[in-house]
C-alpha cells in the first residue's frame, strides 16, 4: 500500500512541534486508534 505525498501533507498540515506527532494526543496515537477501530469494524 502506498501512502501518497498528498495524504502525508494533509496529515501534517497542522504540525508545529514534535509533540504534535508523538504526544499524548499526537497524530500517531490518533491514527493508531482510528486504524484499529476501523479494522475491527467500529466507528
Amino acid at each position: 500500500m502506498a501512502i501518497t505525498e498528498a495524504v502525508l501533507d494533509e496529515l501534517l498540515k497542522d504540525y508545529q512541534k514534535p509533540e504534535d506527532l508523538l504526544g499524548q494526543n499526537g497524530l500517531l496515537k490518533v491514527l493508531q486508534k482510528r486504524l484499529l477501530e476501523k479494522a475491527m469494524g467500529g466507528s
